[in-house]
């Protein structure tokens, strides 16, 4: 999802890319904010580079 983040994608079309629903991808990008610690999506897609998870 990460990859898709790293995109600018919408949670809208995040969820109809992966086939999930709206309210699956929002919990989900969450999780993902949380986990890195950051408020805003760019800085998830940031952080996950600084750490090697993103290339």
């Amino acid at each position: 999802m990460l990859r898709l983040l790293e995109l600018g994608l919408t949670n809208a079309e995040l969820a109809e890319r992966l086939y999930l629903s709206v309210k699956t991808v929002d919990h989900h990008v969450s999780a993902i904010l949380t986990k890195l610690d950051v408020a805003k999506r760019r800085d998830a897609v940031r952080r996950a580079r600084d750490l090697g998870v993103l290339a």
